[in-house]
């Protein structure tokens, strides 16, 4: 009896919240940030150098963080996919020491519903560039790319990518998607 009486009056008493043990200095996040732009300036010298040793092709700098370069040029005053505008391209992904990462055949036929839909970071952009007809190689940096993780299958942690992409055609989406 006495022991129940113990208990009750040890579960009744008013407990009071446990110190932590060790407070965050908000270190991790500040050397994690310091990480990333080492990675990201690494990255942008490797872009840097490749896009210097391609003579062949005249690279253009977006303000979103990657480059391309026209293959196929259309000059005609014709769209751009907007939002909610259906896209149908093709594209390949390679390394930037030109290995094929995977095919146009392995990745299909694709329709994007322009910034309804997740895609690639860059290729939301990207395809926003484009006109119907246009083929465009692109390089995204890995932060716009498949990131730290990859792709769990072919594409690497942190790996910057070179992306051949073609615009087959634009439509208005008709339905209430």
């Amino acid at each position: 009896m006495l022991l129940i009486a113990g208990l009750c009056f040890v579960s009744c008493t008013k407990q009071q919240a446990r110190k932590p043990i060790s407070q965050s200095s908000g270190s991790f996040i500040n050397e994690s940030i310091e990480r990333n732009k080492v990675l990201i300036a690494e990255e942008e010298a490797t872009i840097d150098k490749f896009i210097k040793n391609d003579s062949l092709n005249q690279y253009i700098s977006s303000p979103k963080g990657y480059w391309y370069s026209y293959n196929t040029k259309v000059d005609e005053a014709t769209s751009t996919p907007i939002r909610g505008d259906i896209a149908y391209f093709d594209y390949e992904l390679k390394s930037l020491d030109g290995k094929i990462i995977y095919t146009k055949a392995e990745l299909k036929p694709q329709t994007y519903y322009v910034d309804k839909e997740n895609v690639l970071m860059g290729l939301r952009d990207g395809i926003k560039i484009m006109k119907k007809g246009e083929e465009i190689t692109f390089l995204f940096p890995s932060h716009i790319g498949y990131g730290y993780h990859g792709d769990n299958d072919k594409i690497g942690t942190n790996e910057p990518l070179l992306c051949t992409v073609t615009l087959n055609e634009i439509k208005k989406d008709t339905s209430n998607k």
